[in-house]
């Protein structure tokens, strides 16, 4: 009887642990399955992203077409049939820039320029760990390279030399400065640099910094175009002006970025809606700071006027160079817009630009001119003046004043005339059927040119030389000047091209 209980309870026992086991197993099991089942799903999430994706800890990028593979994949879908050719008024419409068919090869390179995908990211970079734009940040800053006496070396690899061409300018060209010097015009009556001011005024600034210098004297060595065409000069309505404003809308020399103390150029409305239309393509979207080679800030077209004030020991070097930069970027708009129309050579060794240099008490005035052979161009300086104005009792200290009178009186309209003279022989919308579009549509409607999305580093190339554009217009005699004196026109007998 005892061993038959003994034996009940061992049976149950091994009951009771096999139940156990059982229980627990299938937990186990459920559990494996619960596991198996995510593991399953993420795998299934993870190969819809990318099935041979390696784990990373860099954050994904999201990849964009480039504007180029873009239109193209889109003209594409538009046309099945590849041998049907791209409608340009329907891709214009759709993509807001011509078709790349219908480009002039040896337009190609005047193009407007997209901003680098780096350099936006740098600028938002910059903008997220700094409060102080670009153009407050302090002087010193912005004129740190050209401080360097070598980067008049690094200019001269990009074909700007700080020196005058063996040919130099024109004979016209130095008859026409010596007469600016001299002509006469009206100075302020009420200033800081009248006879009875003069000296105590020159005291006060000989040790203060450049902020000083400019609030004080700067508007009496070069003076304010907008600021004379308030107070009656109608003919400078043109113009517009820039203080201390980084050249953003510029394709630059190199990678510094010019930004004068000073500068002047042409407004956009000194051009008729039908001149910006031609313009278009090679301003691109300008609000948007497309790079172009004809303008400087994104309301300034053409400068032809610079000036910088420097304060120090050389300092007045370090002003050249920056000078020199911004105004062979100047004289160069010039040249290639006359390359699109095949006549660069009555730009040819013509000044086309001005830089005004100052300190306390010094001056130096220069002109810039290209100099023309085939497809290369190299950029020279031609000094006009450099002089001290505070000498024999401040007898000169008008001299800068009354020659940029003249740069604006004089020179600055036959080359306003002599810049439409080229905008109007540009092919009127690329010489597109574009009846079709509405007058929402229409080019003069500063449409949004993406294009040419070129790296920043490309736009570092500067004096891009494209091959002679041959157009059916006639050539139209650039008006009388004094500083062109252009030999008898040509007519050009290859055709553009046509749809």
């Amino acid at each position: 009887m005892a061993q038959t209980r003994a034996q009940a309870a061992a049976s149950k026992r091994r009951n009771l642990l096999e139940g156990q086991g059982k229980q627990q197993g299938a937990l186990m099991r459920r559990s494996s399955r619960r596991e198996a089942g995510h593991k399953s799903r993420k795998r299934t999430i993870d190969d819809i992203r990318d099935p041979d994706a390696k784990p990373s800890t860099k954050r994904p990028r999201i990849l964009r077409p480039s504007a180029a593979g873009d239109s193209s994949d889109k003209a594409a879908a538009d046309n099945s049939d590849p041998n049907k050719p791209t409608n340009p008024i329907d891709f214009w419409r759709r993509e807001g820039y011509w078709p790349r068919e219908y480009l002039d090869d040896d337009m190609e390179h005047a193009l407007a320029r997209k901003r680098s995908l780096p350099s936006l990211r740098r600028k938002r970079s910059d903008s997220a760990t700094s409060t102080t734009p670009s153009d407050q940040k302090p002087r010193e800053e912005k004129s740190a390279q050209y401080r360097d006496p070598r980067y008049e070396a690094l200019l001269a690899t990009k074909g700007s030399f700080m020196i005058e061409s063996r040919q130099d300018v024109t004979n016209t060209n130095k008859a026409a400065l010596r007469s600016m010097l001299k002509r006469p015009q009206s100075v302020p009556s009420d200033s800081l640099f009248c006879d009875n001011f003069f000296k105590t005024t020159y005291q006060k600034i000989h040790n203060r910094n450049e902020a000083r210098v400019i609030q004080d004297i700067s508007r009496l060595i070069v003076p304010s175009a907008e600021s004379l065409a308030t107070v009656g000069a109608e003919h400078l309505e043109i113009l517009t002006e820039s203080v201390n404003e980084g050249w953003n809308n510029s394709i630059p020399l190199t990678g510094t970025r010019p930004q004068p103390d000073y500068s002047v150029g042409f407004r956009r409305e000194a051009f008729t809606n039908d001149q910006l239309a031609k313009l278009s393509p090679f301003i691109g979207d300008f609000i948007a700071g497309n790079l172009s080679l004809f303008m400087a800030t994104y309301y300034m077209y053409f400068p032809f006027l610079a000036c910088e004030v420097k304060c120090g020991a050389a300092a007045l070097d370090t002003a050249d160079r920056q000078n020199a930069h911004s105004m062979t970027l100047a004289a160069r708009g010039i040249v290639e817009l006359f390359r699109l129309i095949n006549r660069e050579n009555e730009v040819h060794r013509q000044i086309l630009a001005f830089s005004v240099s100052h300190d306390h008490q010094s001056v130096r005035i220069y002109g810039y001119y290209p100099v023309i052979d085939g497809k290369e161009t190299k950029y020279y300086r031609h000094p006009i003046r450099n002089f001290s104005f505070i000498e024999l009792d401040g007898k000169e200290k008008w001299v800068a004043y009354r020659f940029t009178r003249n740069v604006y009186d004089i020179w600055m309209p036959t080359h306003f005339k002599r810049i439409c003279s080229a905008i109007d022989q540009l092919p009127s919308k690329l010489e597109f059927d574009v009846s079709g579009l509405s007058e929402s549509t229409s080019v003069s409607q500063d449409p949004k040119i993406h294009h040419l999305a070129s790296s920043e580093a490309d736009s570092e190339l500067l004096l891009v030389d494209g091959d002679n554009l041959s157009r059916k217009a006639g050539q139209v005699a650039t008006p009388d000047t004094l500083f062109t004196n252009p030999g008898p026109a040509k007519r050009r007998k290859t055709p553009a091209k046509k749809l």
